[in-house]
């Protein structure tokens, strides 16, 4: 095991022989790190956490700290940090809270740039890329593959659905479709489907184009949702995504952005 002699290991943690301590971090009593985990340095973790394997933590960041909210009263909450993720400089990751489930928690192979800021009760899925100072307020959920720009900021309890794209300096008061493209000019809107995101994972042209002529229906259309709901499914070939966009739609408590 690789531990820098300036390193601060409680005796209770439990760090794999294959993880790397580097200089001045401080890990708690609580807290588990998994295979070839890296700590490059100046890394603070503490509380209930659990960290998988290969993941990597730069300078700076901050994990596994008690919420910033006030109804916080010391209950033994946690962070669980998947697999191969990376966290850059300055990343604050704040563990769960009794009202939202006790759990913080970052799934696998995704970036958090620097200044990231992820508060209590927040699920993040697999690949997603969080940019620089992209800021969750308490018990947001992003899914898989979302795509957040730099200096957007995410009320509470919104969802941010799957291979959706928010543009930079956005800001989310509602839950974001999946698969949509949404950006704040002034207000949030959503201005169709994420194409790039999709061609690159793998889409086929037809399924992008089909989800293009439900997004047109539903945001651009003029129609209130149950009317363009009930076009697209008079209109559009069924498919899982569509049946996923309805599903999140149906299932939204804030609302969505059109």
């Amino acid at each position: 095991m690789a531990i820098h002699p300036t390193a601060l290991i409680d005796p209770a943690a439990q760090i794999a022989d294959s993880a790397e301590i580097g200089p001045h971090c401080i890990v708690g009593a609580g807290v588990t790190i998994g295979d070839r985990t890296r700590l490059i340095a100046h890394v603070f973790m503490e509380g209930r956490l659990s960290v998988g394997a290969d993941n990597v933590f730069f300078p700076y960041s901050t994990i596994g700290v008690a919420p910033q909210d006030l109804k916080y009263r010391g209950e033994p909450s946690e962070t669980r940090i998947g697999d191969r993720n990376r966290i850059r400089e300055f990343v604050t990751i704040h563990r769960g809270t009794e009202g939202g489930g006790m759990v913080t928690s970052i799934g696998n192979d995704n970036l958090l740039m620097a200044y990231v800021h992820v508060a209590h009760d927040v699920h993040v899925g697999n690949h997603t890329i969080l940019s620089n100072a992209v800021t969750f307020a308490g018990h947001v959920v992003v899914e898989e593959w979302a795509v957040i720009e730099a200096f957007s900021g995410v009320h509470q309890f919104c969802r941010i659905g799957r291979h959706a794209f928010i543009g930079g300096y956005s800001v989310i008061t509602q839950d974001v479709l999946p698969f949509s493209m949404t950006v704040t000019p002034r207000e949030a809107h959503t201005f169709g489907v994420n194409k790039t995101g999709l061609k690159r994972r793998g889409f086929a042209p037809e399924r992008i184009d089909e989800l293009n002529k439900a997004f047109r229906l539903l945001t651009k259309s003029g129609l209130n949702t149950t009317q363009a709901l009930e076009r697209i499914r008079a209109e559009v070939a069924p498919s899982a995504e569509l049946d996923e966009l309805f599903g999140f739609i149906q299932g939204s408590q804030r609302g969505f952005i059109k």
